[in-house]
């Protein structure tokens, strides 16, 4: 999608710390660490979010989702790490291209439980 910045970072026009790729996902360390390590899946095919995937997407979610451990250990968190996906407004998404967020390397601050405000 012309002017998406993952797109960009994907067609090799924006520069990017790769940690993996191959011809579905792009991988590499997010620019403003949230946590010592800090790095996101990106498919190279453009979907907006999460919410824009469909049921023809059940592969590549799936390929995503299982090559987060692998790579999270691979970057050092053997005792485990946080998963998050920004989806639209709401959800804290402030870029419009499907990602994943790994992090970890210290303790996270803990999630809001039900009923927190």
């Amino acid at each position: 999608m012309a002017g998406c910045l993952f797109c960009r970072i994907v067609q090799g026009e924006l520069p990017s710390r790769k940690i993996y790729e191959d011809e579905e996902i792009l991988v590499f360390h997010d620019i403003h660490p949230a946590a010592p390590v800090h790095f996101m899946l990106i498919p190279k095919l453009h979907r907006d979010s999460l919410a824009h995937c469909q049921a023809d997407d059940q592969l590549l979610l799936g390929k995503l989702l299982l090559l987060a451990p692998r790579l999270a250990q691979e970057q050092g968190l053997e005792d485990g790490f946080r998963t998050v996906i920004n989806t639209g407004v709401g959800g804290g998404q402030e870029i419009y291209h499907l990602h994943i967020h790994v992090m970890g390397g210290r303790k996270n601050s803990p999630l809001p439980r039900s009923g927190d405000k």
